[in-house]
C-alpha cells in the first residue's frame, strides 16, 4: 500500500474563535469540529493530516517553512493575513509545495479589502464561501493535484 500523502493544514489568526466569532458570517462550527471532519476525510482519502493554528504571523511562517521535506502539500486558511502578509506568501512559495487556499466565507461578497489575496497567486487553487465544506473541497482538490489529476 502506498504511503499516505502528508498534508499540513494551517489555520490563521482568529480561527480559534470559530463557533462563537461572528456566527452569521463564519457559522457555528468550531475549529475542532472542522479538524475532526477534515481528519476523517483525509483518512478516507489515504492522507495524513497535521493541523496548526496560530494568531501569530511569525509562528505561522516558521511552521510553513518546516513543512518543506515534511509534507507533500499545504491547505491553508490564512484568515486576515490573506490580505496583508507578504511574508506568509513568501514562506508558502519558498517551500516549493503545492498550496490550496481556503476561506469559510465568500470573501468576494464581503468588504472590498477582502477581495485581495496575497496568497492566491502562489496557490494551485482557491475555495471560498462553502463554510466548513471549503476545507474538505480544498483537501480534495489538493490531493487530486498531488495525484496528477487536472
Amino acid at each position: 500500500m502506498p504511503e499516505a500523502q502528508r498534508i499540513l493544514v494551517i489555520h490563521g489568526p482568529n480561527l480559534n474563535l470559530l463557533g462563537s466569532r461572528e456566527p452569521d458570517v463564519y457559522g457555528a462550527t468550531t475549529l475542532a469540529e472542522i479538524d475532526r471532519a477534515l481528519e476523517a476525510a483525509g483518512k478516507e482519502a489515504g492522507a495524513s493530516l497535521e493541523f496548526f493554528q496560530s494568531n501569530h504571523e511569525g509562528e505561522l511562517v516558521e511552521r510553513i517553512q518546516a513543512a518543506a521535506g515534511a509534507a507533500e502539500g499545504i491547505l491553508i486558511n490564512p484568515a486576515g493575513l490573506t490580505h496583508t502578509s507578504v511574508v506568509l506568501r513568501d514562506a508558502l512559495l519558498a517551500t516549493g509545495l503545492p498550496v490550496v487556499e481556503v476561506h469559510l466565507s465568500n470573501v468576494h461578497a464581503r468588504e472590498s479589502f477582502r477581495r485581495t489575496s496575497l496568497v492566491s497567486d502562489v496557490a494551485v487553487g482557491v475555495v471560498c464561501g462553502f463554510g466548513p465544506a471549503s476545507y474538505r473541497l480544498g483537501l480534495t482538490g489538493l490531493l487530486s493535484h498531488l495525484q496528477g489529476s487536472p
